[in-house]
């Protein structure tokens, strides 16, 4: 697959066409998220993970006994989750195409993907979750923290034994900043580059409304994890 526009990875093993290596993200611990996204659905619920990469999301809420589809463009990103989340259903597509005949209990937008630069693939990521959530569902969302462009460098430990380093972002026009990210393990090291969009709450909740959902709540002291219903569909 071509890379995209504005993003590039390096390090060992596969590299996907938004800049993620693959064989990081398989040594990359789950965080929070298992625990943000099992507290906000119901126990057993059905879920659709967009972007799931590696798996790392995936394998904890199919052992909490949720029943997971797994979408990703990259054929190493799901063959990691096969072998992470064996329980799992697993979608080879792009977000913005995906075109299952069924709804979700809950669909999860995560790892900062509503900010992509391109206004159309954003607003194409936003149908597929309206599209493929129950009229009674929620949508979760990930969107970047007030500072995540500003308060650089900075770096975090991981449980896994990265230090992850968001070294800068350097704005390129239209209010979008080129990021670049360090991932140092003891053996290894990756780097990423991608494009990122501020979103300012109102801009965020103008497109959810154009795609026709609504935010409901935060999910996260912070602010970065929000609920969205689906608003009613018209015509």
């Amino acid at each position: 697959m071509t890379a995209r526009d504005g993003h590039q990875g390096t390090g060992p093993g596969p590299i996907t066409p938004d800049g993620c290596a693959v064989e990081l993200y398989r040594r990359l611990s789950a965080g929070v998220e298992p625990d943000v996204i099992a507290a906000a659905v119901p126990p057993g619920a059905t879920l659709l993970e967009l972007g799931s990469g590696a798996g790392r999301v995936t394998g904890p809420l199919t052992a909490r006994g949720f029943a997971v589809t797994a979408v990703d463009e990259s054929a190493e990103m799901l063959a990691a989750v096969a072998e992470r989340a064996p329980g799992a259903e697993t979608v080879r597509s792009p977000i913005e195409a995906l075109r299952l005949p069924r709804r979700f209990d809950a669909v999860v937008l995560g790892s900062f993907l509503v900010h992509t630069a391109d206004h159309r693939t954003r607003q194409g990521l936003l149908e597929t979750c309206r599209r493929h959530v129950k009229e009674d569902g929620r949508v979760l969302i990930q969107r970047e923290g007030a500072d995540y462009h500003d308060d650089l460098p900075r770096e975090r430990h991981d449980p896994s034994g990265c230090t992850v380093r968001i070294l800068s972002a350097e704005p390129v026009g239209d209010g979008v900043d080129r990021v670049f990210a360090e991932y140092l393990y003891p053996d290894a090291r990756w780097t990423q580059t991608f494009l990122s969009r501020r979103l300012t709450p109102a801009a965020f909740e103008g497109h959810l409304a154009a795609a026709g959902l609504a935010v409901d709540r935060c999910l996260t002291r912070d602010g970065t994890w929000v609920l969205a219903r689906p608003a009613p569909l018209s015509g």
